[in-house]
């Protein structure tokens, strides 16, 4: 079975990078209709993007999860073709629109926006010809089980990064409050806000606290028990994040999985060619707001960074004293000038640069004015390591892919042969020389496999060179260092222009498991609405943002203020604080009801009435 993991990539610099550091894929916007509006790329970038990808048996995913209106899923059907035509393995769609246009034979997974929660959906949208279903982050391994247990499609599942509070493609907030479609692209993240927790009666729980943002999700101890359960895509998080940030969590995950491919040889990645790093990767070392598995155990944690929806790093010690400029540390870890600490007081999340640093004692630029004595002991975190970012500037992977070479004596000169090991694809590049005997052919042999193994920058490293009584004539290295270029080219232009095999889709008529659909169902265009129709919907809501609804619930979480506050009545049955409900956000003049669905153990947002 191959595992693979999946990078974002912002854009295809950041693709390569991601494919060089181990990714046996990368997933990245279109030019239009992709759910970041801020990570669009051009069809060029893509094509580049999908070159370097297939030189490595690597994979390109092209995000057009956004939901359509009638006039934009025409101008998509004429996209699909355009990017089938350059070679793109597979698109991932939430639009179900897009299953009635006339699409070319490329592979459809259906995104976490689709709400693939359950086995019925899952079930459903295989039947539907999808290749594979990219699963909600709330699911447990339990959950991922049973879903794998009544399904064959291929399973997605995210490992590592932010966190949406909602359910994904089930947050209809900032359109409510800023006619800024989540599902469209246009999320404003009002969940990143600072919010007022306030009771029935006026009371304030909680103050200027981010109560809607979570920690960053990090799966890398479940990855073996994710294989078992049935995920056969890792999926990192991050199509806005920067290079650096790529570069790390990728390596990061490259060297777990294959820790366990080792431990468990039925497995196998899902691409080819051997990486090396050059650093040791860290993921608290780059974008970092604390970790959570995010209930793939079943259990519920504590989830929430209420603190601040920035960066906070790794700790690095604690707070001894502050005067003017001048901050005493007990470090637990050495620091560096120009390094990046932040820290929590009574005032909020406060971050400063280290200027200068000297037995224990950190010179900033910048006076420490909202560190309080009362605050002897602060936690210190690090959010930005000088060192490690001037690391990640520099080479810090390569990828090569293994071959063979063969040289023989043909009739009028000399044949060198390149065999790409792995995939056993071979280039043959022909020498017209004079066949002049060699003096010495144990020397013209040293020469041969010594000329052949200089590979350097290429994707490629010689594991086995043969020569078929070539040894016995003399070759001139320059002939054979150019010919040796020569297959290199040729070889590279080949795996490069490799096209993905023609998925053809068949849709089976089958019935949808519910009669009727709410606005939650997103559809935005008859396309969509004649896809549901034919399988047996009878009544169908237009999406939110064509129809928007009365006492919509604007988010649905798995997450829950009662619960992060000790105040559960199903969890904390005997906590001494009780409130006046209903409980509200406050942001500004903004209020939110918050309601809490016990029996599912999930937490909604309305505006009030």
């Amino acid at each position: 079975m191959q595992l693979e993991l999946l990078s974002p990539a912002k854009n295809a610099e950041i693709g390569i990078e991601a494919i060089r550091h181990g990714a046996d894929a990368v997933y990245i916007g279109a030019p239009k209709f992709g759910a970041r509006q801020a990570a669009g790329n051009s069809l060029n970038d893509i094509e580049r993007l999908v070159g370097e990808a297939h030189l490595y048996g690597a994979k390109v995913l092209v995000t057009l999860n956004t939901i359509l209106d009638d006039r934009e899923i025409r101008e998509a059907e004429t996209l699909v073709h355009q990017l089938y035509k350059i070679g793109v393995d597979a698109l991932i769609i939430q639009d179900m629109g897009l299953l009635r246009l006339d699409l070319p034979p490329i592979r459809l997974h259906a995104s976490t926006q689709a709400n693939n929660v359950s086995p019925q959906q899952v079930s459903f949208l295989e039947k539907c010809g999808f290749a594979r279903v990219v699963l909600a982050r709330e699911l447990s391994l339990q959950q991922i089980a049973e879903i794998r247990a009544n399904t064959s499609i291929e399973l997605e599942a995210f490992v590592h990064g932010a966190l949406c509070v909602s359910y994904s493609g089930q947050c209809y907030l900032s359109q409510a409050i800023c006619q800024r479609s989540a599902n469209r692209g246009a999320c404003a993240q009002l969940c990143r806000l600072p919010y007022d927790l306030v009771d029935a009666r006026g009371q304030k729980y909680l103050q200027n606290k981010h109560l809607l943002s979570l920690k960053d999700m990090d799966r890398s101890d479940y990855l073996w028990q994710m294989a078992q359960a049935g995920v056969t895509s890792f999926k990192i998080e991050g199509r806005l994040k920067d290079v650096n940030y790529v570069k790390n969590v990728v390596s990061y995950y490259r060297q777990k999985l294959d820790r366990i491919m080792q431990e468990h040889p039925h497995l196998t990645p899902a691409s080819c060619g051997k990486v090396t790093h050059f650093f040791e990767p860290c993921p608290t070392k780059t974008f970092h707001r604390g970790q959570t598995d995010y209930f793939l155990t079943g259990e519920r944690t504590k989830i929430a960074q209420w603190d601040t929806p920035k960066s906070t790093g790794e700790c690095v010690g604690e707070i001894i004293a502050v005067d003017g400029k001048q901050m005493k540390a007990r470090l637990s870890t050495e620091l560096h000038n120009g390094d990046g600490l932040c820290y929590v007081s009574e005032k909020g999340f406060n971050g400063f640069r280290v200027n200068t640093l000297q037995g224990g004692v950190l010179t900033t630029i910048t006076t420490l004015t909202s560190l309080e004595k009362t605050q002897k002991g602060t936690p210190l975190l690090r959010n930005y390591d000088q060192r490690f970012e001037t690391i990640l500037t520099q080479k810090t992977a390569e990828r090569k892919l293994p071959v063979k070479w063969t040289l023989s004596v043909v009739e009028d000169g000399f044949s060198l042969q390149m065999t790409e090991l792995t995939r056993n694809k071979e280039v043959t590049v022909l020498l017209p020389e004079a066949q002049v005997a060699a003096q010495q052919p144990e020397r013209m042999a040293e020469s041969i496999r010594q000329q052949l193994a200089k590979l350097g920058d290429t994707p490629f490293v010689a594991m086995h060179t043969e020569i078929h009584q070539a040894e016995n004539y003399f070759l001139p290295a320059s002939r054979l260092n150019a010919a040796r270029r020569e297959a290199v080219a040729q070889m590279i232009q080949m795996l490069s222009a490799q096209k993905p095999t023609p998925h053809m889709r068949h849709e089976q008529a089958h019935q949808h498991y519910a009669p009727s659909l709410t606005y939650a169902a997103n559809v935005y265009n008859r396309k969509a609405q004649a896809f549901y129709q034919d399988h047996g919907v009878e009544t169908i809501e237009p999406a939110f943002e064509q129809k928007p609804v009365k006492n919509a619930r604007l988010m649905t979480c798995k997450y829950c203020l009662r619960y992060e506050m000790g105040m559960c009545p199903k969890h904390h049955p005997h906590a001494a604080q009780q409130a006046s409900y209903p409980l509200f956000l406050q942001h500004g003049n903004q209020r939110l009801q918050l309601h809490f669905d016990c029996h599912n153990c999930e937490m909604y947002i309305t505006l009030p009435e």
